[in-house]
């Protein structure tokens, strides 16, 4: 398949080629030319207003819900969903049942490779039950990428003790939501005066700012490596900031709803907007997006949650949490009011993520393979039945007109584009 890109911004921060406009032409998965014009004849032309290319986007948690609740999402309908948003690659938690707490299961995952390369995050205790430490070091060698309990944080101390002690050894990398899970029992919302006014039993911010310190302090301790995500607090920004200046390796990372939604968007009772941790306040969404422009938070985490109709149309109290976001994440970014540019919101969601789990760096070079993200930032489309490649449809955004189209990806010798 010949596929030529027309007119294109690139970027690629190592590419000679970055932010300057060019036509690019693949022939069979490969770059075969970069160049001002290129006229030669292909099969697929792909060519839009505020056009750009760049190395395939990287998640870093995402719940595929398979093993065990197919009726939300599959591995394949999951690789189709992130494919849609722009994405290469993919972290699927260990939230599953049986949990991704063994070598086979983490094999499982991996064999589901194709335009999606798909990377199992192995579980930290044995089938995330909080008890005990799984095998990590064996999942390791089967592909785990890193190691989390998922949405179901790690509450002893003790076991993540361990766990950050035990990983060091072999280079790996622990995945933490920090939430102390005593405080927040029972709450559906941030506590504040939203929470009062609608009268919604609530869940303090200090649940996370004490998780954040605990977990950081632990890293001190163990000098080993900790990824935190789903930061949604300003204590919490400010308690990573001041590590990072300690030269401790600690990495953070933020939903795009969290950067977009404050606490407000529940004043109608709308359970797609119930989500873990919880939409905060505006201070915290603005703190969170001056971290993006600082620094101090190091890539985008979709925290993609499917659920069911009947997890969602239910009374608020009732309601599970999660949002479907993999799809829609370039518009909530593009949607966001701030100082960010496009190149460093691509950073955030390819560069960033590949540094920080050792993930090979593809490059925008004639010659190489194409694992590529195609994209124009003011192209609508419509997120319906039709386009919605999840299996669920539990998002606040559906049946809405967005600005910010995903075209074409391209990864492994294969592509799909989207009209």
């Amino acid at each position: 398949m010949h596929i030529l890109i027309k007119k294109a911004t690139v970027l690629s921060p190592e590419s000679k080629y970055h932010l300057k406009k060019k036509d690019i032409l693949i022939k069979n998965g490969i770059i075969e030319k970069i160049a001002d014009s290129i006229n030669e004849k292909a099969k697929v032309i792909i060519a839009q207003k505020n056009m750009y290319v760049s190395a395939g986007w990287v998640d870093l948690f995402a719940d595929f819900c398979d093993p065990g609740f197919e009726q939300k999402e599959t591995l394949s309908t999951g690789a189709m969903v992130a494919a849609a948003g722009g994405y290469t690659d993919a972290f699927v938690i260990p939230n599953t049942n049986p949990p991704t707490s063994s070598k086979t299961a983490v094999e499982y995952i991996k064999n589901e490779n194709d335009l999606v390369n798909l990377f199992p995050i192995g579980s930290v205790s044995k089938n995330i039950e909080g008890k005990d430490l799984a095998e990590m070091y064996d999942m390791k060698l089967a592909g785990a990428i890193a190691f989390s309990d998922g949405r179901k944080t790690i509450q002893n101390s003790g076991l993540l003790l361990k766990a950050l002690q035990y990983v060091k050894t072999f280079e790996g990398i622990i995945i933490e939501i920090p939430e102390d899970r005593e405080i927040t029992k029972n709450g559906l919302m941030n506590e504040g005066v939203v929470s009062t006014q609608i009268g919604l039993q609530a869940k303090a911010s200090i649940a996370e700012d004490i998780h954040t310190y605990r977990n950081i302090e632990l890293l001190r301790y163990t000098q080993s490596k900790i990824h935190l995500t789903g930061i949604s607090t300003k204590k919490s920004i400010d308690l990573i900031r001041q590590a990072k200046k300690q030269k401790l390796n600690v990495t953070c990372s933020v939903t795009p709803y969290h950067l977009l939604y404050s606490e407000q968007m529940l004043e109608s009772y709308n359970s797609h907007f119930k989500v873990n941790p919880p939409l905060r306040t505006e201070e915290d969404r603005k703190a969170l997006i001056k971290a993006v422009e600082d620094g101090t938070i190091d890539c985008i985490a979709s925290h993609h949650t499917p659920q069911s109709w009947d997890d969602k149309q239910v009374e608020f109290a009732y309601a599970q949490s999660g949002m479907l976001s993999l799809q829609t994440t370039l518009h909530m970014l593009l949607k966001l009011e701030s100082n960010i540019t496009i190149d460093k919101w691509v950073s955030l969601l390819s560069d960033q993520p590949r540094k920080i789990f050792s993930l090979p760096q593809p490059k925008l070079e004639a010659g190489a393979d194409a694992t590529l993200t195609i994209f124009s930032t003011t192209e609508p489309w419509t997120y319906n039945e039709k386009s919605n490649q999840s299996l669920s449809e539990n998002s606040p955004l559906f049946q809405e007109t967005l600005q910010g189209k995903i075209l074409c990806v391209i990864n492994n010798h294969k592509h799909r584009i989207y009209e």
